[in-house]
């Protein structure tokens, strides 16, 4: 899946995903996209390296500790953009883990029979 497509797969499901919440608010169809924008940059530049400098803990939780990086960014995002408030670091984990099933169901591989 190419750059902008899940830019755009992320803006859907932000603005999806604020409907069902109550304490995840978007103020605008331009703030979820500006949110899924930041959302792809942290991924690229900032997740890598909390990866690495917490490997050790992954490896101990079994991997499990990666869905607390996950939650970290989504929070981080809604720190850097006004008008895209999560509530609670709680609810920034469950968002996250709805996003990133929804985003490695459309990522997988593609086998053509």
């Amino acid at each position: 899946m190419k750059w902008w497509q899940r830019i755009l797969l992320n803006t859907i499901m932000f603005l999806a995903l604020a409907g069902f919440f109550k304490g995840f608010v978007i103020d605008s169809i331009f703030t979820a996209l500006l949110a899924a924008v930041i959302f792809g940059i942290l991924n690229t530049l900032v997740k890598p390296i909390l990866v690495l400098l917490s490997l050790p803990i992954t490896v101990l939780t079994l991997g499990i500790f990666y869905f607390l990086i996950n939650g970290l960014i989504l929070y981080m995002t809604s720190a850097l953009v006004s008008g895209f408030t999560i509530s609670s670091y709680g609810l920034a984990l469950l968002l996250s883990l709805i996003i990133s099933l929804v985003n490695s169901y459309f990522t997988r591989p593609v086998y053509y029979y």
